[in-house]
């Protein structure tokens, strides 16, 4: 057999398979998760169902902008609760006056240099408008509250399903955010 005939069956095998994978992502994954976003360090889809069970927090980040500092406490939280079972995820986004103009790897390069994030980044995203991702379209539809600036955040529970929004001014270390980050953890996972 051809090298290239060789190809063509595996690339038909594969796409016989595709459905039944598919599938089993959607059973097994919270609608809300079951998709894929590029990641920001290499651009490669990064599936959201690998956070499943986990409780998360969503936050549009941006780097010139006066919530900036945000990020050490939020990677701060995602040290004290990591291992407890939350997972901050961030994805940078230039919605808001300009304040994220850089590339994916100059956005990388800043937030660990500057932050020493370590939490999971996602390739730069529309939050707002009618360029805005479908996970921002759920995330909204899921709360009735949509970013109205960098740093919005979105605490999506173990289930998957239960969303809470934190407007901007609402800091990592805040005591209500906390609160809910704690409450959230102790819920059992669907």
């Amino acid at each position: 057999m051809r090298r290239a005939d060789c190809r063509q069956l595996i690339s038909a095998l594969l796409l016989t398979l595709l459905p039944v994978s598919t599938s089993l992502s959607a059973e097994n994954c919270p609608a809300l998760l079951d998709r894929s976003i590029p990641g920001l360090l290499d651009g490669k889809p990064r599936s959201l169902c690998e956070y499943k069970g986990r409780v998360l927090l969503v936050v549009n980040t941006a780097s010139r902008c006066g919530f900036t500092g945000q990020y050490a406490g939020l990677e701060k939280l995602q040290e004290t609760y990591g291992k407890r079972g939350l997972t901050v995820l961030g994805f940078p986004s230039n919605d808001f006056a300009n304040q994220e103009p850089g590339s994916d790897r100059e956005i990388a390069e800043f937030c660990s240099m500057t932050y020493g994030v370590k939490f999971p980044m996602f390739s730069k995203t529309s939050v707002r408008g009618a360029q805005r991702h479908p996970f921002y379209v759920d995330l909204v539809k899921a709360t009735g509250s949509e970013p109205g600036w960098n740093f919005h955040k979105y605490l999506i529970g173990r289930d998957g399903r239960t969303v809470t929004a934190f407007s901007s001014i609402v800091s990592p270390d805040s005591k209500v955010l906390v609160r809910e980050i704690e409450a959230a953890l102790a819920g059992s996972s669907q």
